[in-house]
């Protein structure tokens, strides 16, 4: 677990931006708040964001759901990692990744190899409440939220904890989790 959230000078947050020599990758469950939290973290880090979900919707010419849908998860899973490599050749500022990127064993890698791994993690509930703020969770759709995001948390825990940084987003203001992100890639350097 992470310590509450601190105040970081602007200095520190300078000299943090200054030693990142690779980007910053947030991993977690959907609703954890890796856009979010990534959008601010970049504009306090002074460098570019990139969201992988977006930039797999631009190359495919559609939505995940209708990814999803048309092609399947295994189908999604394959070009995520391809857009994922691509974006690790070209981005070093934030990016946020789907879900389940991290899970996979040819993503984990490249990105413990080439970026800087931050979990997002966040309790179960507070999952819950933000993903039904949007119906665009393809693996949502199969059952109960709750039910389903306590099995992919169980699941998923121990390939995100291989991630060198750990921070809980709690409720309230994202920029809070970004704080903590940079005091913990600061304890990291």
């Amino acid at each position: 677990m992470t310590e509450p959230p601190q105040i970081v000078p602007d200095d520190r947050i300078a000299a943090v931006a200054r030693k990142l020599d690779r980007p910053v990758v947030l991993v977690g469950l959907m609703g954890a708040g890796k856009s979010t939290v990534g959008r601010r973290l970049a504009t306090l880090l002074g460098t570019r964001f990139s969201d992988a979900d977006e930039e797999i919707e631009k190359a495919a010419q559609m939505s995940i759901p209708e990814i999803f849908e048309q092609f399947g998860e295994p189908y999604f899973r394959d070009g995520e990692r391809r857009v994922i490599a691509r974006m690790m050749e070209s981005e070093k500022g934030v990016i946020a990744t789907g879900g389940g990127a991290f899970v996979n064993d040819e993503t984990r890698a490249l990105i413990l190899e080439r970026g800087l791994a931050v979990w997002i993690d966040c309790p179960v509930a507070v999952l819950v409440e933000r993903t039904a703020r949007k119906n665009n969770r393809p693996l949502l759709r199969q059952g109960n939220p709750r039910e389903i995001l306590t099995r992919l948390h169980a699941e998923r825990a121990p390939f995100y904890a291989q991630a060198p940084i750990r921070v809980t987003s709690e409720q309230g203001p994202h920029s809070e989790t970004a704080l903590a992100i940079i005091g913990a890639i600061d304890k990291w350097l």
